[in-house]
């Protein structure tokens, strides 16, 4: 087994790396076997919770709020993370949206992983449900508060050491880290241009927006004006 690792989740606002935002981190730091330190940060968004992640969380809109700014968060997560590999259940995941942040934060993030969905796959072709929560509950694991970051890292770090001892005859190759291999592209934050524009299409039509343009990318406060426009039309002289 690798014993030396970081155990790593998060809590998303939503499945997709490039637009959607991380909300939770959770970091457990392995050493020869042992914890040897902890990272949580609860991040501000920006953007609203859905009534959906709120439920599946518990973080709602107020706690969010309250959250460290993504670009501390993630810088401070990689510099936890030194050079050691990571350990999830489905990590690429969470590396994805990792990665996609460092990158835009003109920071190094290239990982192996060690990913107990796939390990679980493989030795468990008879249980239907692979979940964390499900193997957790299949293995008698302690997950008392699932879907929040650093308790699910100790979870997949428990389910990793447990799936060891279950399958001590398995092939070495299942519990080893792999190189994670997702390709992140740089988006530039909104021009002032873009935000000054969207600022005069909310005054004009008085509308009122859930999300700060600070917050923006270039990509997506271009979406959101359009988006404006086709609903409510452009601004007339």
């Amino acid at each position: 087994m690798t014993d030396s690792y970081i155990a790593l989740d998060l809590e998303t606002t939503g499945l997709s790396p490039t637009e959607d935002r991380i909300l939770e981190i959770g970091a457990v730091k392995v050493k020869n076997g042992k914890i040897q330190d902890t990272y949580e940060a609860l991040l501000n968004p920006g953007i609203p919770v859905s009534p959906r992640i709120q439920e599946l969380t518990g973080i709602t809109d107020e706690m969010a709020a309250g959250g460290r700014e993504t670009n501390a968060a993630v810088t401070e997560l990689v510099e936890f993370c030194e050079e050691l590999p990571l350990l999830g259940h489905n990590i690429l995941f969470d590396y994805s949206f990792v990665k996609n942040n460092a990158v835009n934060f003109g920071l190094k993030f290239e990982k192996a992983g060690i990913d107990t969905l796939k390990i679980a796959r493989a030795l468990l072709p008879d249980v239907e449900h692979k979940s964390l929560t499900s193997l957790c509950c299949h293995f008698c694991i302690s997950h008392e508060r699932a879907h929040r970051a650093v308790d699910d890292a100790c979870a997949a770090m428990e389910l990793y050491k447990r799936l060891i001892r279950e399958f001590p005859e398995s092939p070495e190759e299942l519990f080893v880290p792999k190189q994670l291999v997702y390709k992140a592209k740089k988006q530039s934050p909104a021009t002032p241009a873009q935000k000054g524009y969207l600022n005069d299409l909310i005054k004009y039509h008085k509308i009122a927006l859930d999300v700060s343009a600070d917050t923006l990318t270039k990509s997506e406060a271009s979406k959101l004006i359009d988006k404006i426009i086709s609903t409510y039309g452009r601004i007339i002289r």
